[in-house]
């Protein structure tokens, strides 16, 4: 095999495992808005030792170390300045514990997607204004004439219902798959 058909099939793979890599980058930095660098920081990574990776082993488990490890360097980066959220013991437990599951994060993905899309309009402009956006609650409540309280309550709300609709979806197709 060539060195250019080797790069093609590494490309390919690539491709197709990057939405499961911003996933697990985003679910070992929950809200963290450095998600993306940290996504690509391990895309940069990931090219550079292309090399190292033996075609027909499991990429996702290489990838996934690769990208656990541009997050740590990106937890020293928010220690060191002052920005720390999670302890280290509890990174390694949501490190070891979410590549038991790789599929997992997809299929929770697609699920949620799913859900909100039978969210009522303005339960799913509050998720979107709040999680997609990244805006302050405190803004829509004002440009909504609401009370922030009464936001908090029901973004809570809707977030239970969601993670039942999400938990229960993924209940009903492990069931079937048995």
């Amino acid at each position: 095999m060539t060195p250019s058909d080797t790069d093609a099939q590494f490309v390919g793979l690539l491709t197709e495992h990057q939405a499961a890599i911003r996933l697990y980058v985003a679910s070992l930095l929950p809200g963290d808005p450095g998600v993306p660098d940290v996504t690509q920081e391990a895309n940069t990574t990931i090219w550079k030792k292309r090399d190292d990776f033996e075609l027909g082993t499991n990429f996702k488990a290489w990838v996934f170390s690769i990208a656990r490890y541009e997050v740590l360097k990106y937890r020293k980066r928010q220690i060191r300045d002052g920005r720390c959220v999670f302890t280290a013991e509890m990174e390694n437990i949501f490190a070891q514990e979410l590549p038991e599951h790789p599929n997992d994060l997809e299929e929770r993905q697609l699920a949620l997607r799913r859900y909100l899309q039978k969210l009522k309009p303005t339960d799913r402009d509050l998720s979107q204004h709040r999680y997609y956006e990244g805006a302050p609650l405190k803004q829509y409540a004002d440009q909504m004439g609401l009370s922030l309280g009464g936001l908090k309550v029901t973004l809570h709300r809707i977030r239970t219902r969601l993670q039942r609709c999400v938990m229960s979806q993924l209940a009903s197709e492990t069931e079937a798959g048995q």
